[in-house]
């Protein structure tokens, strides 16, 4: 239509002049007044008029320019630092170079002024604009990244409003990239970190179909900023990197071995966990120095304890005490804060928990289960006694001393009410297990605790104990 022609019924013969659409402001168009004249008569028609009222109109806005309204924002980062995010609603104007937001509408702003009440301000020179699905989980979103790397999320319930707005912004942001030369001007991307030069702009736009439907291509989910603008490299940095690549490789090439790292004392082994026969090679002795340490320590002020080996120790000043058993610092199991004597006794016991082979080999658990279950008493004597002296010297003399120790446990089970049974029940599955447990373990659990209490009440005869 080339205008819309206006005519009033009162006044026939007459004809106003036409007036274009473009001429009525968003305060004049759609008022509409109607006017009934009253009838004179009883069988008078009414007539009705109709006539367009228009106000004065107001100045036309600026191309780009949007006034008032109400959107949700939330401000997650500024200066290139995080903030947490904290939806607030805001009266936003759209303003020739900034997007002011209000806490209030801007009426209410100048009506009531307070200090408070001054408009943030989001400098659209060389700024980013793009719908974001990633920085929250509410629909009709748009994320503003300013040229000083602070960023700030708009969204509104209804899509035709956001759309509206992030039209209008990015059109002056384009606008006010034009004005300004582009990235050469210095005002046409984001600006680097404590540097006045800026990085090249960029900036998609979504389809009118919705902000679900904004790439046939899915974003990956760990892409969170995907928004930022790629650095171009130059050769120089290339060069660099190519630098610190040659760097790396030579330094991976001429790295010492274990063994020399160990050699030079950088790298040591670890006492819980190493291999029985490695420990002892390394500290040159048949029997382990930490297990030594313990059952000195026990006989000492331990073999009165009740339920010692039973009852079990504060956890956390165990692993305290192995901590410092793998460092390899001096120990003395005298200290005040060893003065639990059960935590010694767990100490102990997750030693021997903790061989990659147990105490006794792998290759000797079928001969000792075969051997146990011999009928007569000294044939199975003889058999466990035979096994006992094909151990490595390791294993031999460290079983030996642990079995001493456990028979002196047992000479005070008058006042520590520990049997055989007891002390059998708790070393059992710690000194020895299957090194494929693909049978029942109920099964070999009750070999495993037989065996142990049968070594112990013969202990004298298999290991040729003093009698004392």
């Amino acid at each position: 239509m080339a205008g819309t022609r206006i005519t009033s019924i009162t006044g026939p013969g007459t004809q106003p002049p036409l007036i274009h659409p473009s001429q009525l402001t968003g305060a004049a168009q759609g008022t509409v007044q109607m006017r009934i004249k009253a009838s004179q008569t009883p069988g008078e028609r009414l007539s009705q008029t109709k006539s367009m009222v228009l106000t004065e109109p107001e100045s036309p806005l600026k191309p780009g320019l949007l006034k008032g309204e109400y959107l949700n924002k939330a401000k997650i980062s500024e200066g290139g630092k995080k903030l947490r995010k904290n939806w607030t609603t805001v009266w936003v104007v759209l303003d020739s170079e900034q997007l002011l937001l209000y806490k209030e509408s801007k009426q209410e702003a100048l009506t009531n002024l307070k200090p408070g009440n001054k408009p943030e301000g989001v400098d659209l020179c060389g700024a980013v604009i793009d719908w974001t699905t990633e920085k929250s989980s509410r629909k009709n979103v748009i994320q503003i990244t300013t040229s000083l790397g602070s960023e700030f999320l708009l969204q509104a319930d209804s899509y035709p409003t956001i759309c509206k707005w992030h039209d209008a912004v990015k059109q002056r942001v384009d606008s006010l990239s034009g004005e300004a030369g582009g990235p050469a001007g210095g005002r046409g991307g984001l600006r680097r970190s404590n540097s006045s030069e800026y990085l090249p702009r960029t900036s998609r736009s979504l389809p009118r179909d919705g902000p679900a439907r904004s790439s046939t291509k899915e974003r990956k989910p760990g892409n969170r900023h995907s928004i930022l603008p790629k650095l171009n490299y130059s050769a120089s940095d290339s060069a660099d990197k190519n630098g610190v690549k040659n760097r790396l490789k030579k330094f991976i090439t001429r790295r010492p071995s274990m063994k020399t790292l160990q050699e030079k004392g950088i790298i040591k082994d670890r006492v819980f966990g190493c291999h029985l026969l490695t420990l002892c090679e390394r500290e040159e002795t048949l029997v382990p120095r930490f297990v030594k340490l313990c059952v000195e320590a026990v006989e000492k002020r331990g073999l009165e304890a009740d339920g010692i080996y039973r009852v079990s120790g504060n956890l956390a000043t165990i692993q305290k005490l192995r901590f410092l058993v793998d460092q390899e610092e001096e120990l003395d199991l005298d200290d005040s804060q060893w003065e639990d004597i059960h935590v010694v006794t767990g100490a102990l016991k997750m030693f021997f928990r903790e061989l990659p082979e147990p105490l006794f080999p792998f290759r000797f658990f079928d001969q000792f289960v075969e051997a146990i279950k011999t009928k007569e008493l000294k044939p199975k004597v003889q058999a466990l006694k035979k096994l006992v002296l094909q151990l490595p010297k390791p294993n031999q003399e460290t079983m030996r001393l642990l079995f001493r120790h456990l028979h002196r446990i047992l000479e005070y089970s008058v006042k520590n009410l520990m049997s055989t049974q007891g002390i059998s029940i708790v070393f059992g599955p710690t000194l020895m297990w299957p090194e494929l447990d693909c049978g029942n373990m109920a099964f070999n659990m009750v070999y495993q605790n037989q065996i142990v209490e049968f070594i112990l009440m013969e202990s004298v005869e298999i290991f040729s104990l003093d009698r004392k």
